[in-house]
């Protein structure tokens, strides 16, 4: 058996090789700057013979020099990674000719770039197509692109493992419309839609927290907890830093806080694998983990290992380079049409937005896939992968946008790769697709009001605004709003600037504004005797659907418009202001109350539930971040052999709930968990 084995992979080397020596001399037929034969003229014996030895030298080089290229490509930002890949991929044609016993193949530097990208293009075809048709051979490729070979003499359980793919942003309305109108063929298969073949997967929606977003969400999903992660950015008064759940300082200590506070791992925590993701969730295969990134190089820092394991293989590179581009076209071409269409409403996508787009939806989506499918064919437990495409698309083009559904098109490719690498695994797998949040459209807050929540927040406070932000119609709203509430004529000065400016922050469309120069969360009474306008002219403007403030006399208050204040404890019988953003708006902004790092004044923006806009304090037409509409409503995609994700009537409620579901899936399919051991100091710490 082995030696069939060691037959076969020699017939499909000679295989590629032979399609290899054929894709060189039709390249050197076509191509005016690639030649095989002397300058006089050479039999065709000896360009047969020439193009044989430069394929195979191209083969070699690719084989043994390429891996130490890519390994040196770790040390280069991932926005130039598709430039250094045809650069580099050309260069070993050019050696390859070189070193040609033959000494008789020349190519221009410009044309050696195609000549291989091709030629690695072609090579990638043929040994896929060849070890396709052989399970084994499939197997240890996908295997060996994954890096994960050392997986593949270790025993593997016989009882089915779990692997959770996150469709970022993606709620569940939006899910339901791509299967109802077809972009989703591989989810509408599972959830039967066509009416034809039973269902295999039920849809559960669920409900966030106030903080609707991935790093509250991930890091109750994977660590337990979502306590004291008031928003996607906060200021710390009692460390004086601003925190970013995208940052990896703030993503190492959000997850250092989490793993205190329950006393475990993570939902990884035993033979697991985080792709992609924020947070590690414990597991000890890490790639692409945000988390991590900080760490020194070495055993314990392996967030960038799935680049290494993807583009080792050239032809990988080639691939997802030539994608990379082609969407960089494909933004600026729907850009340009959303422009001249006139679309409304837009923001900016120029800069570098086009190669950021270009690396979450092509570069992120086919390392973490190729990941994914590695640890299937290595039997792990458990796997958490987040694709991030959708969510970076609809920011910018709206949710429901031509260029967001095309998105879930490809992602819908992504799910049906995953289903067809764990058909090939050694134990059975349970796939479940679920996303933390969702996205809700609307204007922005500056492109509907001429000013930023900043210049709100500095009319208010009695400090100078920018004038183009003063000339709008907002601006005079909020001059307006500062003089009723000071009780002064027209034209007269609010007072000198305090010491400290206010910290104002924003995340999606909900708003925080802190004051560094007081040690503590500051109260109703002490904001309006420092700044008494400041409460009116939020709660007043149109743009504003809340506020929430602590209270010397009651705790904690909500205001809304023309004086509304109620205490958080009455909500449930006088909803006020909260009662347009639909149930679990007062629980949840109740729990953001007793967070250690709430701001001074956390400002959610208006939202209509007819249409479910709101207004983005952030110049993204697609939003996430607070309360109102979709963004709070994201799904579970589960497998009908699993547990009802609902037990007893209750709803699916908070990140941390859906945590516990996972859990009890794991534990279902006897994916044990073991307790991080931690010590009393770092309890305490």
């Amino acid at each position: 058996m082995r030696w069939r084995r060691v037959a076969g992979q020699i017939g499909r080397s000679v295989t590629v090789w032979a399609v290899s020596t054929l894709t060189m001399l039709v390249l050197a037929g076509l191509l005016p700057d690639f030649r095989l034969q002397a300058p006089n003229g050479d039999s065709a014996t000896r360009i047969a013979i020439t193009a044989a030895c430069g394929a195979g030298a191209f083969g070699l080089l690719s084989a043994l020099v390429w891996p130490a290229l890519v390994r040196m490509l770790l040390l280069v930002p991932a926005l130039f990674l598709g430039l250094l890949v045809f650069f580099l991929n050309g260069s070993l044609l050019l050696v390859a000719l070189r070193v040609n016993p033959s000494g008789r193949g020349e190519v221009a530097p410009e044309t050696a770039v195609i000549v291989a990208a091709v030629m690695s293009a072609v090579a990638s075809a043929t040994g896929g197509a060849l070890a396709v048709r052989d399970d084994d051979a499939y197997r240890r490729r996908l295997l060996r692109l994954a890096d994960r070979r050392r997986r593949a003499t270790l025993p593997c359980a016989s009882t089915p493992g779990l692997v959770c793919v996150q469709l970022d942003g993606v709620g569940h309305d939006v899910l339901t419309a791509a299967v109802r109108d077809g972009l989703m063929p591989t989810v509408a298969r599972w959830l039967a839609a066509d009416g034809i073949i039973p269902p295999t997967h039920r849809l559960t929606p669920w409900r966030t927290d106030w903080s609707s977003q991935t790093g509250a969400s991930q890091l109750g999903i994977l660590h337990g907890s979502t306590w004291d992660v008031p928003a996607f950015r906060w200021y710390e008064k009692d460390r004086g830093e601003i925190m970013v759940c995208n940052r990896p300082t703030s993503a190492a200590e959000l997850q250092h806080r989490a793993m205190t506070r329950t006393g475990e791992a993570g939902l990884l925590a035993v033979d697991g694998a985080s792709r992609g993701n924020l947070f590690s969730g414990g597991a000890g295969e890490q790639a692409l983990v945000l988390s991590i990134a900080t760490r020194r190089r070495g055993r314990e820092n392996r967030s960038r290992a799935g680049y290494f394991a993807y583009f080792s293989d050239p032809a990988n590179a080639v691939r997802t380079a030539l994608s990379f581009f082609a969407e960089i076209g494909r933004e600026i071409g729907q850009s340009t049409r959303a422009r001249f269409a006139g679309a409304h409403p837009r923001v900016g996508r120029g800069g570098l937005y086009p190669f950021v787009r270009a690396f979450a939806t092509v570069v992120e989506r086919d390392v973490v896939v190729a990941a994914v499918m590695g640890d299937l064919l290595a039997g792990r437990t458990a796997v958490y992968a987040d694709l991030v495409a959708y969510d970076e698309v609809a920011h910018h083009s709206g949710p429901d946008s031509r260029d967001a559904r095309k998105v879930l098109k490809r992602l819908d490719r992504s799910l049906a790769l995953i289903e067809k690498a764990a058909e090939h695994a050694p134990r059975p797998y349970r796939l479940v697709v679920l996303s933390d949040h969702g996205q809700s459209p609307g204007e922005t807050f500056r492109c509907r009001y001429g000013l930023t929540l900043t210049d709100l927040v500095r009319a208010g406070s009695g400090l100078p605004v920018p004038r183009g932000a003063g000339r709008t119609p907002s601006g005079a709203e909020a001059r307006a709003a500062v003089r009723a509430a000071l009780g002064r004529a027209d034209g007269v000065e609010t007072g000198p600037a305090p010491r400290s400016e206010p910290v104002v922050l924003a995340s999606g469309n909900l708003g925080l504004v802190s004051f560094p120069d007081v040690p503590h969360r500051m109260t109703k009474e002490e904001i309006d005797a420092r700044h008494p306008a400041l409460l009116p002219t939020l709660a007043n403007h149109p743009g504003i659907g809340f506020l929430l403030v602590r209270s010397a006399e009651h705790d904690g208050v909500v205001l809304g418009p023309c004086g509304t204040e109620i205490p958080l404890a009455e909500l449930d019988e006088r909803p006020g202001p909260l009662a347009r953003f639909g149930p679990g708006a007062a629980d949840a902004v109740r729990r953001a109350h007793a967070f250690p790092h709430t701001a001074d004044i956390m400002v959610n923006s208006w939202h209509d539930p007819a249409t479910g806009h709101v207004h983005a304090f952030e110049e993204q037409i697609g939003s996430h971040g607070g309360l109102g509409g979709a963004q709070s409503r994201p799904f579970l995609l589960s497998p009908l052999t699993l547990s009802v994700p609902e037990q007893d009537g209750e709803t699916l409620s908070g990140a941390e709930h859906v945590h516990d579901v996972l859990r009890r899936w794991l534990g279902e399919l006897n994916g044990p968990e073991v307790p991080l051991d931690v010590d009393p100091e770092r309890r305490a710490a």
